[in-house]
C-alpha cells in the first residue's frame, strides 16, 4: 500500500519529466536532458529512505 510520501516522491519525478519534456521541446536541450536526469535520481532516494525505514524496524 502507498503512503502520502511515496505520493509525494512519485509526485516529485512526475513533474520532473513533464518539466524536462516541456524543456526539451522548448528548445533547449541541453537543459532538458539536465532535469531529465533527476527522474531516476529522485525515485532512487524514495527507494533508498524507504530501505532505511523499513530495515530499522525491529
Amino acid at each position: 500500500m502507498l503512503k502520502p510520501s511515496d505520493y509525494f516522491i512519485l509526485g516529485a519525478a512526475l513533474i520532473s519529466m513533464i518539466l524536462s519534456i516541456f524543456v526539451w521541446f522548448t528548445g533547449s536541450h541541453d537543459a532538458g536532458l539536465f532535469i531529465g536526469i533527476w527522474v531516476p535520481s529522485i525515485l532512487g532516494f524514495g527507494a533508498y529512505f524507504k530501505i532505511l525505514k523499513y530495515r530499522s524496524r525491529p
